[in-house]
């Protein structure tokens, strides 16, 4: 059994009267351990699907299994549950909170949890360590690079140590460098600690870092490439 299995899902929603269909009767399967990364244009319901595999959305139609939990299934506090301990998710802007320090915003997902002070510490020490910032922790958003920002959203989405990483155009608002550096991090956090990736991009050096990718193009795969 895949990690990510969908079958034969649908999503509509209404547009004044216009009925829109981001993704039409779409099924797939992800290997638990794989970076899978999905290209197309815009408007192909690449962030539709990404959102339906975080449980952040629910499908008109068909079958979404993460894990081995049926999606379908859950209730919304069950699925909220879920979430917190299961997913991850990079969005292109960091949204962090500005009031609150690189610690604070770290430490935030963590509240969810019945965890100890001295727990909630450690796992953030731990997060910002392992995206280079521990020296960062008490800097508030303004005193933070673009790219610093980003690693920060990423030890946010590590801190509960999720076994997902979704990943919505994480570099898109990065200069050159600070893409590279975070593109590096996610993929190590693939490697080294065996997060399965889910990854949306534009950009063909992102792309790249996939272990496989596909072609979405309204709302249908138009075509599958596994690095070589």
């Amino acid at each position: 059994m895949a990690f990510i299995e969908l079958e034969s899902v649908t999503k509509t929603y209404r547009k004044g009267e216009v009925e829109v269909v981001p993704l039409r009767d779409v099924t797939l399967a992800i290997e638990q351990g794989e970076f899978f990364v999905l290209l197309g244009p815009s408007g192909s319901g690449k962030t539709t699907l990404l959102n339906l595999i975080a449980g952040i959305d629910r499908p008109q139609a068909g079958t979404i299994r993460v894990g081995g939990a049926d999606l379908g299934r859950l209730s919304s506090r069950k699925l909220s549950d879920w979430r917190a301990e299961t997913v991850g998710y990079v969005f292109q802007s960091a949204n962090l909170v500005p009031v609150l320090t690189a610690y604070e915003n770290v430490e935030l997902p963590l509240g969810l949890f019945s965890l100890s002070r001295a727990e909630r510490h450690q796992r953030v020490a731990l997060a910002l360590e392992a995206v280079g910032l521990s020296d960062r922790a008490d800097h508030f958003p303004r005193q933070l690079s673009g790219g610093q920002e980003q690693r920060v959203a990423i030890a946010r989405a590590l801190v509960a140590d999720p076994p997902l990483f979704v990943c919505d155009e994480p570099t898109g608002n990065l200069d050159h460098e600070s893409a590279e550096d975070v593109l590096a991090l996610i993929e190590r956090l693939h490697a080294e600690r065996g997060k399965t990736v889910v990854m949306v991009t534009h950009d063909p050096r992102a792309a790249a870092r996939g272990t496989r990718r596909m072609v979405l193009d309204k709302g249908r795969f138009l075509a599958e490439e596994h690095a070589r």
